[in-house]
Formats: structure tokens, C-alpha cells, sequence
């Protein structure tokens, strides 16, 4: 089986992702069972897993790829549009507003249209605001209410208007566990300001709130908990035992003045010292340093990626070759679609092996009686060649560590 050849050309930029999205292989199979049933020794599943990040993927409003505005990121629409396709889990970022109530929003400001003489946009953190004043942005549930127009700050500190084809309403934490497929799995990403330091009472009242709907609303839906804001990672480990929690880190890209962010063996450290269950890292500190996946998963840590080279499915296959266990991806139909390909040509091709291996080993075994030595001038017999080119090909180490220096290349 070849893995396929991409181009530097097809390699995304800040806001564009390729149409050329052929996975050739993975272990993605059915949806996986990892919730309140589940054991969190079973988290560190063998399966492949596939998820949507914030829902059916981010929203790149600069892109003039269409996809990445096809739908209003970490909303219900978002969410139940990724689960028309076999993932496993949906990602998405909570914050608890100023009376205490989960929402699903990532930015730390939300940004709107106002008129004071005249026109201008004005931005406020979002936990200051209460729910009902959040809900106030964007598309209203109530017919021929107007909400506030919702605007974006981009990282370049420019601030534009949140155009999507598909748009909707903000939402809860609870509303998710209300309304969105059941069978799909939940990764709930507690989100916090990286620039602002918080005390640990503040951070137990955050999740505690988060905790509060979570085990009352999850029922037997997989949830997985995940921050990159280690005390709060290490906290919600120990306010609960039911859900895994794996600790977000850049794996290097940028530093932090926190130095457990600035390193995946500061992530390692963090998960062995506070008991955590998987590190979930950019995608680019793995390809770039390629045998910690070796050391993370020695430690017995999941391993996870994030980051938009995981919408080129080459990159994908790769991560699958090295042992990583799953994806966060954006462009959830392409990927999954050819993740689903790919194993419907697996199992064929493994079905088709087990029936010429059989007719192989009968022959052979009939052959046994009729004069040692018959079609075995040596050790290595014809039947014996004839298996062994049945055997799907194997990436030996040389060959992986070419293909994985073959990334950072294009990642300059």
C-alpha cells in the first residue's frame, strides 16, 4: 500500500486548506465507548479517532476557502452537522459566564456593532458578561428578534464581520448535551486567557459549575475533559474520576511564562505528576520532533494532535503510521470520508489475503506427502514467498524517519 505523494504546494496556509484530501489508511472503525461506562484505563483506546474541532471545524473568516465558513463554529448547527459523518467526538471550548453558567464560545472577547454619534466596534471578555447578555449576539431563537451583529478580532488585530453561509445561535453546555447526537463523543475544552493568572478558587468555581452539568447531562455519552491551562487540567482531575483528562500544549511552537506550556516533556511531567490521561499537541511540535511519540506513549499517555496540517490526509496517515491515537481535524467530511474509504479497502484487501493465505497453507500441506524436499529447495520454500508477498508492505524505520523529515521541510 503507497502512501501518497504531497506537494508543497498542497500544504495549507494560515487560510487556506487543499481540496486533495485521500486518506490510505487508518484504524477508524465504529464510534468509540468512552464515557461514564468506560474504565479510564480503556482510555488510551487502540482505535483511531477522528474529531471535528469545534464541531464541523473552525471558522477562518479571512479564508478564501469556503469550507472554513461554511458553518458558524461551536454552535448546535455546527455540531449536528459533524455528526452526520463517522466521527468520534466533537471538540469544543467552555467558559463559564459571570453567573455561572457554561456557554460554548472560544474567543476570551466577543465583539458587536455600536452607535455612540457614530459607528464603532467595541469588544468585552466574555466571562464578564452574564448568560442572558451573551446570548444577545448573533442569530436570536425567537422569530423577528434582532441580536447584536457578532464581529471577530483576528490575530493581526484586525476585527471583522462573523459572515458564515450556515449561521446560529449561541449555545450552552447543557443545550449540547441536549441536542446533539448522543453517540457522538464530547471534548470539552475548559478555556481560559493565557495572559491572566487565576486563583485556584476561581478555577474550581469554573469547573465545578462545568462539572455540575456534565455529570448530570452526560448520561453514557464519551466526554473528555482537556485545558491548556495546566492548574486547571490538574484540578478538574481531581474533582472527578469518571472522564479522562489530557493537557493541551503548542509542543514547543511558542513560549510561555508558564514552562510546563513550552515542551511536550513539560506535557509528560504535568500528566504523570497529576494523574492525567492524554497529551493533546500541535501537530507540528510532534513532526518536528518525532520520537517523542515513542516517550509519551512509554509513559503511558495518550496521544492526540490539533493544527490545520491535519487537514492534509497525507499528514494524517503519517500520525497513524507513528502510533498517534487521533485527530482533531476541520475539514470533517473530507477526512472522515476518506478515513471510511480507506477502511472499506482495508478489510477487502485483508479478506482477499486470509483466502489466498488459506489455499496457500492446504497446498502445502498436501504437497507434505508426496517427497520431502518438493517445492522447497531451501528454507524459504515457494509458498512460503508467496505468503510473505501477500503481506500488506510495512514502513520500516529508515523510511518513516524520511517521511517525517520531509514535514518540517515543508512546515518552513
Amino acid at each position: 500500500m503507497a502512501l501518497k505523494a504531497v506537494h508543497v504546494s498542497d500544504v495549507p496556509t494560515l487560510d487556506h486548506v487543499p481540496d486533495n484530501n485521500a486518506l490510505y489508511a487508518s484504524r477508524f472503525t465504529t464510534r468509540v465507548e468512552l464515557g461514564r461506562g468506560a474504565s479510564l484505563k480503556d482510555h488510551n483506546n487502540k482505535k483511531f479517532l477522528v474529531i471535528g474541532h469545534r464541531g464541523n471545524g473552525m471558522n477562518m473568516l479571512q479564508s478564501s476557502d469556503l469550507r472554513m465558513k461554511a458553518v458558524k463554529e461551536n454552535t448546535i448547527l455546527s455540531f449536528n452537522t459533524a455528526s452526520q459523518y463517522p466521527i468520534d467526538f466533537i471538540e469544543f471550548d467552555v467558559q463559564v459566564t459571570s453567573d455561572g453558567c457554561p456557554i460554548i464560545f472560544h474567543d476570551n472577547f466577543i465583539y458587536t456593532e455600536e452607535k455612540v454619534g457614530r459607528t464603532i466596534i467595541s469588544g468585552k471578555r466574555v466571562t464578564e458578561l452574564s448568560l442572558s447578555e451573551f446570548l444577545c449576539y448573533g442569530p436570536q431563537r425567537e422569530d423577528g428578534r434582532e441580536g447584536k451583529a457578532l464581529w471577530r478580532k483576528m490575530k493581526d488585530g484586525k476585527v471583522v464581520n462573523w459572515a458564515v453561509e450556515r449561521d446560529d445561535c449561541a449555545c450552552t453546555l447543557q443545550e449540547a448535551f441536549e441536542r446533539v447526537n448522543p453517540a457522538l463523543g464530547f471534548n470539552i475544552e475548559l478555556k481560559f486567557d493565557d495572559h491572566l493568572v487565576y486563583t485556584q478558587d476561581y478555577l474550581t468555581h469554573v469547573l465545578e459549575a462545568v462539572l455540575e452539568i456534565v455529570l448530570k447531562h452526560a448520561k453514557e455519552r464519551p466526554v473528555i475533559f482537556s485545558s491548556f491551562q495546566p492548574d486547571a487540567a490538574l484540578l478538574v482531575r481531581k474533582l472527578q474520576s469518571t472522564y479522562p483528562v489530557y493537557f493541551l500544549t503548542n509542543g514547543g511552537n511558542e513560549v510561555y511564562e508558564d514552562g510546563r506550556r513550552n515542551s511536550l516533556d513539560e506535557a509528560i511531567k504535568v500528566c504523570l505528576e497529576g494523574g492525567l490521561q492524554g497529551i493533546v499537541s500541535e501537530v507540528r511540535g510532534i513532526f518536528r520532533s518525532p520520537g517523542m511519540v515513542n516517550k509519551i506513549k512509554e509513559a503511558g499517555i495518550s496521544l492526540l494532535t490539533y493544527g490545520k496540517l491535519n487537514n492534509v490526509a497525507e499528514a494524517v496517515y503519517i500520525q497513524h503510521l507513528m502510533g498517534i491515537n487521533g485527530v482533531i481535524v476541520d475539514l470533517v467530511k473530507e477526512i472522515s470520508d476518506a478515513v471510511r474509504k480507506m477502511v472499506t479497502d482495508e478489510e477487502e484487501e485483508e479478506e482477499e489475503e486470509e483466502q489466498v493465505i488459506e489455499i496457500l497453507s492446504s497446498s502445502s500441506s498436501s504437497l507434505e506427502g508426496e517427497g520431502e524436499g518438493e517445492g522447497d529447495d531451501d528454507d524459504d520454500g515457494q509458498p512460503k514467498k508467496k505468503q510473505q508477498q501477500l503481506q500488506r508492505p510495512q514502513f520500516s524505520q529508515r523510511e518513516l524517519s524520511f517521511l517525517l523529515k520531509l514535514i518540517p521541510e515543508l512546515l518552513q
